[in-house]
Order: C-alpha cells, then structure tokens, then sequence
C-alpha cells in the first residue's frame, strides 16, 4: 500500500512537473516576442504598454528597469490587468519567483492553471502601435492602392 501511495505522488508530481514546463514554455514564447519588438524600438514599446495598461510612462520605465527582460515587465502588466492587483504586487511576487517561471507568479496571484484567465495570459493583447490600433479584426473593404 505504501508503494502504491509513493507512486501515485510521484505521478502527480511529475504531470504537475510537465505540465508546468509546458506553460513555461509557452510564456517564453510570448515574452521573447515581447523583447524582440523592445530590442527593435524600446520607445515605442514602453508607449505601447503605457497606453494598452493604462499606466504613467514613468511607472512602465520602472517596471522595465526592475525586471530582467522587457517581456517580463509585459506579464506584469498583464498579470495585473487580469487580476485586477496593483503591479507592484505582481512585481514583488516576480522578484520572490521568477526562478520558478510565470506559471507559478501566476497561480500564486489567483489565476489557476488551465482556467480562462490562464489561457488569455498567454495570449499577446499588446497592440502593435502606440496609439492602440493593432491589425484590427475587421475585414477590409480596401480594393488595394489609393485613388487621388
């Protein structure tokens, strides 16, 4: 019976493993895109942050500044938006356990694994300018070059 009971926890344990290294890995795809487009035009990405947050350009410069990567400032922010906590919480909680990834900041400030909330986080809802318009989810009605 003790048999069992071990290896029924180390069972979970490794799915719990595997599936934490999975969503590990699909925020490190997200926050790499995040730093390609800083590394490209830190500007432009801190106004694109300020403006989608919300947050004072001066609060998206510290945030940037306290965190190892620009994608890492992004997840505040957007941990923050879906938790509805003040980013400085988000913050702290990154500094406690960055080491430990994204997925467990994440579940330790509320948002489950697996649930809705979850799956939007790993979704990029920054726009691709600072004025807020990304590509947009209409269908053009454009019929290709301009008419003067």
């Amino acid at each position: 019976m003790k048999i069992l009971c071990i290896a029924l926890i180390m069972a979970v344990a490794l799915f719990s493993a595997a599936a934490q290294a999975s969503a590990d890995s699909e925020f490190s795809s997200l926050i790499t895109s995040m730093d390609v487009q800083a590394d490209a035009n830190m500007a432009d990405f801190q106004g694109r942050l300020s403006v989608y947050f919300g947050a004072p350009a001066l609060q998206v410069e510290t945030i940037i500044r306290s965190v190892d990567r620009p994608g890492d400032a992004y997840m505040c922010f957007r941990i923050a938006e879906i938790t509805k906590k003040p980013v400085d919480v988000v913050l702290k909680e990154y500094k406690a356990n960055k080491r430990k990834g994204w997925g467990v900041i994440a579940k330790n400030l509320g948002i489950k694994p697996g649930s809705k909330e979850f799956h939007e986080l790993k979704k990029n809802k920054l726009p691709s300018d600072a004025a807020g318009h990304g590509k947009g989810k209409g269908k053009g009605k454009g019929r290709g070059k301009d008419k003067d």
